[in-house]
């Protein structure tokens, strides 16, 4: 028996994420005995973090063994002595692997109760300690410096300020109050800063909260192979469309020893002024940012001379990385999925005018990264198909390094096409969880082939434009 409950969906979406992993071909290929398994170890891998925290070094700045090397120690502190490795990725060699110990099943559920929702009990899920915005409900005589078990309202329904809840709530630890209820309740203004100290969260993640801030950037495995996968080049111009909050961007600058341009879009401010940030941050001066819709990044009349934001002149970039807006449905821990079935199944036209919008900005020669963080085929697989009948310049290309599983069928797309995509399925996860022991018995390399599974649910798809 799981410890969290399989993600909870609307009725209607759950139907279609059925009929996806149901679909002819996928059934035809595995059978509907293997097919309704694989589906239901979807469902319910979702609902749970991954085993394995992931961090990207900043090789621009340091050696990835002297920021191991701190991490270890920073560890060690946190962790209170235990022995928990921190392992080099061998084929992504600026990306370190931490697994997570849990779920713990010996933690004690205290009287005193505060209640987050669940964007703040994922976060905690994944190493986070709880701020104060996060906090819905608490207990009535809960104090500052109180021992305080924490739980997630998955389904929304807490009321803020409330004083018992006796609604769907699921465990996630316990931790030190910062705050007393009346603190987080009858403030006048807007709460910031640490709500409560986790100290013993039922999956142990180590805290990145300012932690050598320069030198590390915290990132999903997969999202760290999309920039290998892109191979960028010293001198070369990149663009990032959709690049908000600037990992991959950062990412693509580091790889390229921020000799050339990366050229970062999106088309909400706020989100603009974070990729600056990140990028100052990390001490990266070839990054451009500017605030732009990627629909629109495309010059449709002849460009001013001197301009150097968007929109862009046909064939200017020698890379372009589509990290597309998507439903996010592979993202975990995800107790509780509210969208709807509109909401989940609206981002395929946005996503194909980015495309086409990506394909006239590319070079000749040039290559075109597609990437999602969800595992619809309508926003991926489909999205290959479609493209490579609209766009007859384009070709699909194999990725390097290829960790994650092939393409999902049900696209019409040819085995050997589907050998050529990249598909990180949390049905593949592996929910056994670790324990100290366990975690000492295992060898580095099983661990990191468990690493390459146990992520978050994303698929990568790459082309080249041959004309």
């Amino acid at each position: 028996m799981t410890l969290f409950p399989k993600i909870l969906l609307k009725p209607e979406v759950e139907d279609y994420l059925r009929t996806i992993f149901h679909n002819a071909e996928l059934v035809a290929a595995i059978g509907p005995q293997e097919a309704e398994k694989k589906y239901e170890s979807l469902l319910n891998n979702l609902s749970h973090p991954p085993a394995f925290t992931t961090v990207r070094v900043n090789t621009y700045l340091a050696s990835v063994e002297h920021i191991r090397g701190l991490l270890c120690e920073e560890i060690h502190k946190q962790y209170a002595s235990l022995s928990v490795p921190v392992l080099p990725h061998p084929q992504l060699p600026d990306t370190l692997v931490i697994p997570v110990i849990g779920p713990r099943k010996d933690l004690q559920k205290l009287a005193n109760e505060a209640i987050v929702g669940a964007q703040c009990g994922s976060a905690v899920l994944r190493g986070a300690h709880v701020y104060a915005p996060g906090i819905v409900s608490a207990s009535k005589f809960m104090r500052a410096g109180d021992l305080v078990s924490v739980y997630s309202d998955i389904e929304g329904k807490c009321k803020r300020g409330a004083k018992e809840f006796l609604g769907t709530k699921v465990f996630i630890g316990n931790g030190i109050s910062e705050l007393s209820r009346s603190e987080i309740f009858n403030s006048n203004g807007p709460l910031k800063g640490l709500g409560i100290k986790m100290i013993e969260p039922i999956y142990l993640s180590p805290s990145f909260d300012n932690l050598l801030p320069s030198y590390l950037f915290l990132q999903n495995l997969p999202s760290a192979v999309v920039s290998y996968v892109l191979n960028p080049q010293p001198g070369e111009r990149i663009l990032d469309m959709c690049a908000a909050p600037g990992g991959k961007t950062t990412h693509l600058a580091t790889l390229m020893h921020d000799e050339g341009e990366v050229i970062a879009l999106d088309k909400i401010a706020d989100k603009v002024k974070k990729i600056k940030q990140n990028a100052s941050l990390l001490k990266l001066n070839c990054i451009k940012t500017f605030c732009c819709d990627g629909t629109k990044a495309l010059e449709i009349n002849k460009r001013e001379d001197g301009q150097e934001g968007p929109p862009f002149s046909p064939e200017s970039f020698d890379r372009i990385l589509l990290d597309a807006p998507c439903s996010g449905m592979g993202q975990r821990p995800n107790m509780a999925f509210s969208w709807s079935l509109k909401e989940v199944t609206s981002y395929q036209p946005l996503q194909r005018r980015l495309f086409s919008v990506a394909v006239q900005l590319l070079k000749p020669k040039g290559i075109l990264v597609y990437s999602t963080c969800t595992i619809t085929l309508s926003e991926n697989e489909e999205q290959v198909a479609w493209a490579l009948e609209t766009f007859p310049c384009l070709q699909l290309q194999s990725q390097e390094p290829h960790i994650g599983g092939e393409g999902m069928t049900g696209a019409g797309l040819s085995p050997e096409q589907l050998k050529q995509l990249q598909r990180f399925d949390p049905s593949e996860a592996v929910l056994q969880g670790m324990d100290l022991n366990s975690l000492q018995s295992v060898k580095h390399e099983d661990l990191i082939r468990l690493a390459n599974k146990d992520c978050i649910g994303f698929f990568i798809a790459k082309f080249v434009k041959v004309q």
